[in-house]
């Protein structure tokens, strides 16, 4: 049989439930399970361990990014936070400049507490990339696009230079997909994704997943996350798992949306930026389109200031206004104090993150809704730079 698409796998698979023929994954909602034979234990024994509903969705994950391994965790911090356990004490990173800010919390206020070290490096310019490897750095740690700026990293570059320092690569995949992105093909080593977003679609669990297709390091993280414990539980990994049928649809027409609503902003007077790897003036998006197969329902935009910003979102009907993203309904974020607030305001300047800078999420609600809805925004945001001027 030819190598099927990835919607495909989605909503199939390779997983067969071999008893009953069930459609759907049980949910084995067990933590321990009986072995028939005193010498001889079965393939499961408690579910920190391993699940069977949890391993039918690790396997769906691995299958999805063309992996031979995947971990699935309670969060997708849990799952970044896991990947680094395979570092020790001396060790150093190398770390996208333009970072979710958990993850900037992560590395400057838990890592260094195991005498590890960081330099945040802007890593679409590979002579900074170059310059920031030293002897003992350990991993390249990768967001493309970024978040919240949506800046693109050449990853088959940084696997180059990686590769000349013996230093693995962390990929944060989340954005994309493994529909739209594959970073294991382009020589990534571990691909991190925060399952609560895409991937389940319906703003209903937090999850995390890691995959690889080195079988040693795949050995190293399945200790981990068993020693570690930070594993999904059954329940979330069967809605987890319903969520990725639905993923090619989701993203496919969200994508679409959210493509007409970066040339509406980036035609609006109000709006400084848009930030959007789709836009052919985006400042990465030839690197973008030569790795990547789709452009993906997120994007960001500027703000005249705080205020116009404020305006902005206490006006807008649709979208809601939350932290995550990925979801079927529309979500609109203002970074510094939602996803960011843990970056000082000097860093979050420092990589673009102004006060009057939002990053929208786009679901599945009708374009042409949602582009009067902005428009109806702006245009009360507007008459504060009427005022002002006045």
């Amino acid at each position: 049989m030819e190598e099927q698409h990835a919607e495909t796998t989605c909503i199939r698979g390779s997983y067969k439930e071999q008893r009953t023929g069930a459609v759907n994954v049980p949910i084995y909602l067990s933590s321990t399970f009986h072995q028939e034979s005193f010498d001889d234990f079965g393939p499961f024994d408690y579910s920190r361990s391993g699940n069977p509903t949890r391993e039918a969705l690790e396997k769906k994950a691995a299958e999805l990014e063309g992996g031979t391994d995947a971990f699935a965790c309670s969060s997708g911090m849990a799952a970044i936070s896991s990947a680094f356990m395979l570092l020790s004490a001396g060790d150093h990173v190398i770390v996208t400049e333009d970072v979710y800010g958990g993850t900037y919390r992560f590395m400057t206020e838990i890592l260094p507490k195991f005498q590890i070290s960081h330099s945040f490096v802007d890593l679409s310019d590979l002579d900074a990339v170059e310059a920031a490897v030293r002897p003992n750095t350990k991993v390249i740690y990768l967001e493309t696009p970024s978040n919240p700026c949506l800046k693109v990293t050449d990853i088959r570059a940084v696997v180059r230079i990686a590769k000349q320092s013996n230093c693995l690569t962390f990929l944060d995949n989340t954005f994309l997909t493994p529909l739209y992105q594959q970073p294991l093909a382009l020589g990534v080593d571990v691909v991190i994704h925060s399952a609560t977003k895409f991937l389940s679609g319906h703003s209903d669990i937090i999850a995390g997943l890691l995959i690889t297709k080195d079988a040693a390091l795949g050995e190293r993280l399945a200790f981990i996350q068993n020693t570690f414990g930070a594993i999904l539980g059954a329940q979330d990994s069967y809605l987890l798992l319903q969520g990725i049928k639905t993923l090619g649809t989701r993203l496919r027409q969200s994508t679409e949306t959210a493509e007409r609503i970066a040339l509406f902003l980036q035609e609006h007077p109000l709006v400084k930026d848009v930030f959007y790897p789709g836009l052919p003036t985006h400042n990465g998006h030839d690197i973008h389109t030569g790795q990547a197969s789709g452009n993906g329902a997120v994007l960001s935009f500027a703000l005249p200031s705080r205020e116009h910003a404020k305006i902005f979102v206490e006006q807008l009907r649709i979208p809601i206004f939350a932290v995550s993203l990925g979801a079927v309904e529309s979500i609109l974020s203002y970074p510094a104090a939602m996803s960011h607030a843990a970056m000082p305001e000097a860093e979050r300047k420092k990589r673009g993150i102004t006060d009057g800078l939002l990053r929208l999420s786009v679901g599945l609600e009708h374009v042409e809704d949602l582009i009067g809805d902005l428009q109806h925004a702006l245009k009360a945001a507007e008459r504060l730079t009427e005022k002002v001027e006045n």
